[in-house]
């Protein structure tokens, strides 16, 4: 699953943002039990280990000039959550790009 949100921010803004908001992630994932976890293999992309149902699922946000692309690999067992996922991504994605006492 692949989702691109829209930004008016530089790059390196939207790094902050993403640094200082990403232990809120697993608030906006629609499941029960939620274990996230983040890293950044390169200064553009936080890569993603969900824990959630006893799967894992993986997956990365890439920092684009004009928009941070969401995206997610769920695994077949977990396929049925993806409009779920989706939702949650377009309701909370944009809550990790706003300053964190915002």
């Amino acid at each position: 699953m692949r989702l691109a949100l829209p930004h008016h921010l530089t790059r390196d803004e939207v790094r902050r943002r993403l640094r200082e908001n990403s232990h809120r992630i697993g608030d906006n994932i629609p499941l029960a039990m939620v274990e996230v976890t983040t890293s950044w293999p390169s200064e553009d992309r936080m890569a993603l280990a969900i824990g959630a149902m006893g799967q894992i699922i993986n997956g990365h946000v890439d920092i684009e000039d004009a928009e941070v692309v969401f995206t997610v690999e769920l695994p077949g067992a977990l396929a049925f959550v993806e409009p779920m996922v989706e939702m949650a991504i377009r309701a909370q994605g944009p809550s990790l790009l706003k300053p964190p006492n915002g």
